[in-house]
């Protein structure tokens, strides 16, 4: 339960990074102050929702598919984002910018919380033990 907590903790700060720094190196791009939160909470539902159906439905083959999905993933919950209000885009080119900015980023971030922060909460958790 803990550890699913933190991994939650770990998606949507990853998320909130993310599209902050996109915001940030994106011009087309736009993270609104008042939809912020509601950005977040749509786009890490949607990936995680997404993610998900992938691991189901490819479940022998999720590596091989699992960039071609993060990045439609990606693109949707940006889309899905967008219809709440809390981010846009100026154009087409602006979506595909962020998508790709938006999906290396997280994929970044995740990676480094799973190699240093994930397992360092095992090794204290069994140390506690």
């Amino acid at each position: 339960m803990v550890r699913n907590l933190l991994n939650l903790a770990i998606f949507l700060a990853t998320a909130a990074i993310a599209l902050l720094i996109t915001s940030l190196l994106v011009p087309g791009f736009h993270v609104h102050p008042g939809g912020f939160i509601v950005a977040i909470l749509v786009f890490a539902v949607v990936q995680a929702l997404v993610e998900w159906l992938v691991r189901s439905l490819f479940h022998r083959a999720a590596p091989t598919i699992a960039g071609i999905a993060g990045l439609i993933s990606t693109f949707l919950a940006l889309w899905i984002a967008s219809l709440f209000g809390g981010v846009s885009f100026d154009g087409v080119g602006g979506w595909i910018i962020a998508t790709v900015i938006v999906w290396v980023i997280t994929a970044i971030l995740g990676w480094v919380a799973a190699k240093f922060i994930t397992p360092r909460f095992d090794k204290d958790r069994s140390a506690a033990r």
